[in-house]
């Protein structure tokens, strides 16, 4: 064989192999992914209810004009549409980690009462204490508690923030 044609076949052959291990590697990261707080479509969500303590809690509605509309007594357009995409968004939040609730004392991790409670389309979600591990924070969802990023914490629409320029 020639030694052209040998070096080819070792550059092909090593190809192959970091081909091979890269396909595992992407199986072996799919296999073990936590998948998102819940199965819903944030841009599909048609209603967000908040409720946060010691406050009343908050109803919102996209109507067919595809802007948010409080729902609370009489109907009217939301002041911030972005900030209600922003609660819709939580729905697709990366989860870090899935545990059974019965693995917690719901009021050791702020579950019992919750921080927060956000629903989505019916989809209820508690909000608790920020984790020790970093800035996560604990997320009931049915049965289980989800670790999911501090940055998805709800806060109200209805708050304004000053920006700095």
């Amino acid at each position: 064989m020639k030694r052209a044609t040998r070096q080819r076949s070792l550059l092909f052959a090593a190809v192959a192999v970091l081909l091979a291990l890269a396909l595992w590697q992407w199986q072996h990261d799919a296999s073990r992914a936590n998948g998102e707080l819940t199965t819903l479509d944030p841009a599909a969500i048609s209603h967000i209810s908040l409720a946060l303590p010691g406050a009343a809690t908050l109803h919102y509605e996209k109507r067919g004009d595809g802007h948010w509309w409080r729902t609370d007594g009489t109907a009217h357009r939301a002041a911030d549409d972005d900030r209600l995409r922003d609660l819709a968004d939580i729905a697709g939040a990366r989860v870090l980690g899935w545990r059974p609730l019965a693995d917690f004392e719901p009021a050791k991790i702020g579950l019992a009462p919750p921080h927060a409670t956000l629903t989505l389309d019916g989809q209820t979600l508690a909000f608790g204490i920020n984790a020790v591990p970093g800035p996560q924070r604990y997320v009931r969802v049915g049965e289980r508690v989800a670790l999911v990023s501090a940055r998805y914490m709800p806060r109200s629409p209805e708050i304004r923030t000053t920006e700095l320029h």
